[in-house]
């Protein structure tokens, strides 16, 4: 005999405005406490992240500690310098905020983490990806998300730092060929809590929102 299949959840209103709660509340963290994070709690987080959806149910995300003062030292470098240069993308008052704003947590975050693409998986026998080959990547980054969400809901922060020259990061970081960087991210127990992102509480961007949905045109 078969076993009986497993009944579905229900989610009640109270659990529908919590969500909401969480998805309000997940935010870019670049201030932090230097407070650990215990190994038990990041793995419980990094399983909860391989329940998101992939294309072909290829699960192409690889996750890396970064442990080593060494290669820590290397990314901060690394950050510094792309962002001397981004600065100088940008003129006038633009960038004077951009001088202002604080664009990461490296020095603080106890927990550094690299999530990467793994292009040459065989998992999922390239199922979804011969006509968009870049759902590979998709995959990872909703891991991310999952894993965001999933961090917030434990009090934790995480801050997604993007400033960085991905090529010479893999090769700081030692990372397989056929891996590609999707996020670096610091996880640790946030200095503040806000429910607004940073840079809209900095005057660098509004909220876009209902503008952001544009209906099909008929």
């Amino acid at each position: 005999m078969s076993e009986p299949k497993p009944e579905p959840p229900k989610f009640d209103a109270a659990f529908k405005d919590r969500f909401a709660q969480l998805v309000r509340w997940r935010r870019d963290v670049r201030r932090f406490l230097s407070a650990p994070v215990s190994p038990e709690l990041i793995e419980r987080l990094l399983a909860l992240s391989c329940y998101a959806p992939s294309v072909g149910f290829s699960q192409p995300w690889r996750f890396v500690l970064v442990e080593d003062p060494r290669r820590r030292a290397a990314i901060v470098a690394n950050f510094k310098a792309a962002n001397q240069a981004a600065l100088e993308g940008y003129h006038g008052e633009r960038r004077a905020i951009y001088a202002r704003l604080k664009l990461e947590g490296l020095t603080q975050a106890p927990v550094h983490l690299v999530v990467c693409a793994d292009e040459a998986t065989e998992t999922g026998h390239g199922l979804g990806r011969k006509t968009m080959p870049e759902m590979l990547r998709y995959s990872v980054v909703a891991a991310v998300q999952t894993f965001w969400l999933a961090a917030r809901a434990e009090g934790l922060g995480v801050g997604w730092v993007s400033i960085l020259d991905p090529q010479a990061a893999c090769n700081s970081l030692d990372l397989p060929p056929d891996w590609t960087l999707i996020a670096y991210l610091c996880v640790g127990w946030p200095e503040e809590e806000h429910d607004d992102p940073e840079l809209e509480r900095h005057g660098w961007e509004a909220r876009l929102c209902d503008a952001a949905v544009k209906p099909l045109k008929r």
